[in-house]
């Protein structure tokens, strides 16, 4: 059995459709599963219309799941013999998922920390609070599960695991650095789903000192030279991979920073302010229960639109400072991806395709037995070198600068 199921019909489900499609000679039959199935039958057509399918003879088709039915799920893994699950649906579904794995043995990837809907922000580590108290079950049962496996999470956790096998002795501070330089030409739109997006900026948490310090959003602001792109405005931002980071790697400081420019800021308070964030019902004048965010959600673009007329690039990175042979040193390690070049490949934006691409990769290094924990791990858990090889041949190549500092406070 070496059959894919993808859980989920967004933006980063569709990259990772067309992915698994280039790959499926490796990968096999694939199988797009999502509540709307007509969204999986759109990417299906942009396959087709792409030519992304390698090998003609393997199956590419889609089906209706509510992936909160473990019992449904379970199902459809079986029915379509699927040795792997790669699940980019909502945040909300990820439990769901995985316990469909664990009923069926099948490889569990995803992109995205669990969330539930009712909190938001909770206490670090995050991991803590869903996956990790499902990792025995994984190990006893021998599960792969891979956890966070997108861009970030999931490339800058390898560039961390990369940095501390062959760059550092000791490492004293990590900096991810996250920014699209790209324009859309939309008003105000978020480049991925927009509900997960503003749940995120209700609390930062970040590792500092080897502690978890809480600062509030959108306050700590950095300007900083990227590559290609130039200097962005980036802000302390509370992030998924620094939930494990802290745990998997020894440094002293890991954040998390993100680009925003001042129009979103703008945007974005006046959102919060007039309560449109809110993820707690309320009812309108008719008598109608709603709830903000979801009505907010509704209105905004969706992601995967935006796609034929972005223009620009995306710079993610990481930034790393320590010591290696008893000097200072510092390394920038990241990836520059050209929006217009992602829709001219696979008719989706950057944001996407970062995101997309490497889950694929995942799958792959699991199925020729390079990735093969039989419990469940964050990525820089599993050695980085063959993800970043791979991903060198699939689009999103890695590069790396390095330099010497005067000092640890350089």
């Amino acid at each position: 059995m070496k059959n894919v199921l993808i859980v989920g019909a967004g933006g980063v489900a569709h990259v990772a459709a067309h992915k698994a499609a280039q790959q499926n000679h490796i990968l096999g039959d694939i199988c797009i599963a999502s509540r709307n199935e007509a969204k999986c039958q759109r990417i299906i057509e942009s396959i087709h219309r792409k030519g992304s399918m390698r090998d003609g003879t393997k199956k590419l088709f889609s089906r209706q799941i509510d992936a909160l039915d473990v019992k449904a799920l379970s199902k459809l893994i079986e029915d379509t013999k699927s040795s792997i699950v790669i699940n980019l649906g909502s945040a909300f579904v990820n439990m769901s998922v995985l316990e469909a794995c664990l009923n069926t043995g099948a490889t569990y990837l995803d992109t995205a920390i669990h969330e539930d809907p009712k909190k938001v922000c909770e206490n670090p580590p995050w991991y803590a609070n869903y996956e990790w108290k499902r990792k025995e079950r994984c190990k006893e049962k021998g599960l792969t599960a891979i956890l966070g496996i997108g861009f970030d999470p999931g490339v800058v956790n390898a560039y961390c695991a990369h940095a501390a096998k062959h760059n550092f002795d000791e490492i004293d501070t990590i900096d991810i650095l996250d920014v699209n330089a790209g324009s859309h030409g939309k008003f105000f739109a978020t480049n991925f789903d927009p509900e997960i997006n503003f749940r995120e900026f209700r609390k930062v948490w970040a590792w500092i000192d080897r502690q978890w310090v809480s600062r509030p959003v959108h306050t700590d602001k950095w300007l900083y030279d990227f590559p290609i792109v130039g200097k962005q405005q980036v802000y302390l931002t509370g992030h998924d991979e620094i939930h494990s980071l802290a745990k998997n790697i020894k440094a002293n400081s890991i954040r998390f920073w993100m680009g925003f420019g001042d129009h979103y800021i703008n945007c974005f308070n006046v959102l919060k302010n007039i309560g449109l964030l809110s993820e707690k019902p309320v009812r309108t004048a008719e008598g109608v229960e709603v709830i903000p965010l979801k009505v907010l959600k509704a209105c905004l673009p969706d992601p995967l639109s935006l796609a034929p007329n972005y223009k620009g690039y995306t710079c993610i990175g990481v930034l790393v400072k320590g010591k290696k042979n008893g000097e200072y040193k510092e390394t920038f390690t990241y990836n520059v991806c050209d929006h217009a070049a992602c829709f001219k490949e696979v008719e989706a934006q950057a944001i996407s395709y970062t995101a997309g691409v490497p889950p694929v990769a995942a799958a792959i290094l699991v199925v020729r037995g390079i990735w093969n924990p039989k419990t469940m791990v964050n990525v820089e858990e599993l050695n980085p070198d063959p993800l970043l090889r791979l991903l060198d041949r699939m689009g999103l190549p890695t590069k790396n600068e390095s330099r010497q500092l005067a000092t640890s406070m350089a």
